[in-house]
């Protein structure tokens, strides 16, 4: 998808989003409904959901596609590494990234991009995976992060 095109295409999304998450200020609803837009939106989110970090675990929450890992060991993994440099990271080839925890063989790059509460801490983290290699890119690490804004705005 071309650059351009995807933006706007994001750009969309984010309208139909806010629209639909008006109805309630429920960060689990809200990201219920995110994943369902987004899962459905872009034929390459193989795997679409968020990781909540409860009492120091990190915890599956709402999410779209096959079963997923339901605790993420400590400090490892895409998911992990986002959390800890309160910075989305993208992964052109999750096979080569340390540490990767493979929920799913049928992965093969992934986006982790963190969800800040109203003080600024990392709450949760929104992780796409895709079947395909290099599927993610600067348009949707932004486009993405603005969307995770709506959670807790």
């Amino acid at each position: 998808m071309k650059e351009q095109s995807k933006i706007k295409r994001y750009q969309r999304i984010y309208e139909q989003i806010k629209q639909l998450i008006e109805a309630t200020d429920n960060p689990a609803s809200r990201m219920a409904t995110i994943n369902a837009v987004l899962h459905h939106k872009f034929t390459d989110f193989y795997w679409t959901g968020f990781y909540e970090l409860v009492k120091g675990d990190l915890l599956v929450s709402a999410y779209q596609g096959p079963v997923a890992c339901l605790k993420l060991k400590k400090d490892t993994g895409v998911c992990w590494a986002g959390i800890n440099r309160k910075e989305t990271v993208v992964v052109p080839n999750v096979h080569e990234f340390p540490g990767h925890i493979a929920c799913s063989s049928a992965t093969n790059s992934e986006i982790v991009v963190p969800v800040f509460n109203k003080e600024n801490e990392v709450v949760a983290v929104l992780d796409i995976d895709s079947k395909e290699f290099n599927t993610f890119d600067e348009a949707d690490k932004r486009e993405l992060e603005k969307i995770v804004t709506l959670i807790y705005a």
